[in-house]
């Protein structure tokens, strides 16, 4: 792509548009663990180590689903703003955090179906809780498709015993967690309290202070580790549990790990159309035996990435923060 001064200027500030995109892709605890590079034509995209959840992630995995996700977005925006991005994924093996090389080539302008999908970016949010309702019938195949054109597959949990089991391991890992004082540390790490400045972590506005039971319960996170923190809702024991589904992968690479990430985000921008929001439940991934369980129970040959449910939202107005783009960019020689 041969460019002049003025169009150098543009991709430039194209790259920092897309990006300021990106950052809004959702991550584990909110950690926000990316680092973006502009070089001319070329975005790359890094692991931040420092932003690894070193008890509950060791390996490294939520990381590079999170990281996944935000490169999702990254290719959406330079879609909508006429680039074809060509993506070189993990392209040195001598530097496991250089996660993926971008380049910036011209495309077509974008389309409905483009436009439609990066509206949902900064509209989508995680929620914490039950739902008022199910996803409307035929809306998991879209879902289904959105997750395989990213190289995963989404496995739905329908009977009720599947439905049962997974929410009785989340709560056993859950009940491990908190006994558990290196996780207890953590989590304090990455949900500030309340009147902090910090822009990441997870924060009292994104988290019910009372969350709902349903019917089988998925135990939330304890953010507010019993200082009663977060959003005031009213009583609800109505709550439903939403579509319980499985993101899973055919193999359990850090190749696999990233387009899980982009799996995960390409279908709840598609959910988020929908007006449908997910709540995560990544405590039972995030124990090795547990994980191996449900892989080999409910999983069949593949690997597990993500539990999560889907549905309706209760009204909640739960927010989020991120970190400013200047914290995460930065300019490199061409």
């Amino acid at each position: 792509m041969r460019t002049t001064n003025t169009d150098t200027g543009r991709v430039a500030a194209d790259a920092r548009h897309a990006v300021e995109d990106a950052i809004w892709a959702p991550s584990v605890h909110n950690t926000q663990p990316w680092r973006f590079g502009v070089a001319g034509t070329r975005i790359t995209m890094r692991a931040d180590p420092d932003r690894r959840l070193g008890v509950a992630d060791p390996r490294g995995r939520e990381m590079l689903i999170s990281c996944g996700a935000a490169l999702y977005t990254l290719r959406l925006a330079l879609r909508r703003l006429g680039y074809d991005p060509v993506v070189h994924l993990l392209p040195d093996p001598d530097r496991p955090q250089l996660l993926a090389d971008v380049d910036l080539r011209p495309g077509e302008p974008a389309d409905e179906a483009v436009e439609r999908e990066h509206a949902q970016i900064r509209r989508r949010h995680s929620h914490r809780g039950g739902f008022a309702a199910a996803p409307e019938p035929g809306v998991l195949t879209g879902l289904r498709h959105a997750a395989e054109r990213e190289g995963a597959r989404l496995v739905q949990a329908v009977d009720a015993h599947v439905k049962g089991a997974l929410a009785a391991l989340t709560d056993a890992a859950e009940h491990v967690q908190r006994r558990t004082p290196a996780y207890a540390t953590e989590i304090a790490r990455w949900a500030p309290a309340p009147g902090t400045s910090r822009m990441d972590g997870v924060q009292q506005d994104a988290y019910p202070q009372r969350t709902p039971r349903t019917a089988p319960h998925f135990p939330a996170r304890d953010f507010a580790r019993g200082q009663g923190w977060g959003v005031v809702a009213a009583d609800d024991d109505t709550a439903l549990t939403g579509l319980v589904v499985l993101l899973v992968s055919a193999g359990d690479t850090p190749a696999d790990w990233v387009k899980s990430g982009q799996a995960l985000q390409r279908l709840l921008l598609r959910a988020a159309g929908h007006d449908l929001s997910a709540a995560y439940h990544t405590q039972a991934l995030q124990v090795p035996d547990l994980r191996e369980f449900i892989r080999a129970q409910f999983c069949g040959d593949a690997y597990p990435q993500l539990l999560l449910r889907l549905g309706v939202a209760d009204g909640e107005q739960l927010t989020s923060v991120r970190r400013p783009v200047e914290d995460v960019l930065t300019e490199e020689r061409d």
